[in-house]
């Protein structure tokens, strides 16, 4: 099983995400998403740009594949997006239907990212016949779910899993960043800057309750499936995925990817961070599953 970065969904300037992707390439991560898919007033990347690191990447022998926006709201973005799908180098992630449209038509392979609502095999076969060659699992499914879908199969598609990062919960035309400052959506002078991790909110026994990461919410515990990599690879999963955080995912890559198997349920993060795996047990998604599942 490969290890994958999914695309960063926080607001980072652009000299710390281009530092961030330098760090990146030199990592055994084997494919690397890029591109903005929360918001497009997030303006630090261009289209130019992002086809620059992905060019970097792919020297330091990194497939890469171009995200698109999870919610179309306007002609501009529609013109943006039919950009990244006829770039004709990279491989795309579709996020919306405009996209996997837009891929279709132009008979142009491609991934459907987790926000698509692909529930059953029913759903991922017409995506197949429509091009897709990966599908990366709904968050809030189970390993019994993708057990079920993998051994119904009679065509072959690859699988991809978040492993490790924060859960994308819901997306909204309204943004609640901007909203937390009492500045409206199209004058939000990006204040998504000022929170590279999402913006945490608690509840009122000051327990940590979601993250608001502009018009996306997210949870505030971290998804870690560490110690499922050996079961996911028994299955048939073929991409293990980390969403970016931070320059803490270069030290957690190196160690997981220099692991045997037996070893990565001893792995554990630098850091302190909240931690939650209760869909993929099929318990309510903020639980923590202490057990290892046997092999």
């Amino acid at each position: 099983m490969k290890l994958s970065l999914g695309p960063l969904t926080y607001c980072w300037n652009k000299i710390s995400l281009f530092e961030y992707y330098q760090a990146i390439a030199d990592t055994k991560i084997e494919t690397v998403y890029l591109g903005e898919v929360i918001c497009s007033r997030r303006r630090e990347m261009k289209y130019k740009d992002y086809l620059e690191l992905a060019h970097i990447l792919t020297a330091k022998g990194k497939k890469v594949i171009l995200s698109t926006m999870t919610l179309i709201e306007s002609q501009s973005e529609i013109s943006e997006l039919k950009r990244i799908v006829d770039n004709g180098e990279f491989a795309i992630e579709a996020n919306d239907m405009a996209a996997v449209n837009l891929a279709s038509d132009a008979n142009i392979p491609f991934v459907c990212g987790p926000s698509l609502n692909l529930y059953n095999r029913g759903s991922l076969d017409i995506m197949q016949k429509l091009g897709m060659t990966r599908f990366v699992m709904p968050y809030e499914l189970s390993r019994a779910w993708l057990e079920q879908v993998l051994a119904q199969s009679t065509t072959q598609f690859e699988t991809e899993v978040l492993g490790y990062g924060y859960m994308p919960l819901a997306h909204s035309a309204r943004c609640f960043t901007a909203k937390h400052h009492q500045k409206p959506k199209l004058d939000c002078q990006t204040v998504c800057l000022q929170y590279p991790k999402g913006l945490l909110t608690q509840t009122q026994e000051s327990q940590p309750l979601l993250r608001l990461n502009g018009i996306q919410t997210q949870s505030a515990a971290k998804v870690n499936l560490i110690n499922q990599i050996p079961l996911m690879s028994r299955i048939g999963v073929d991409y293990w995925r980390l969403s970016p955080t931070g320059l803490d995912d270069i030290e957690l890559v190196n160690q997981i990817a220099s692991c045997q198997h037996n070893e990565l349920i001893e792995i554990t993060p630098s850091h302190s961070a909240i931690e939650c795996n209760g869909y993929w047990f099929g318990e309510a998604g903020m639980q923590i599953h202490q057990g290892v599942t046997a092999l």
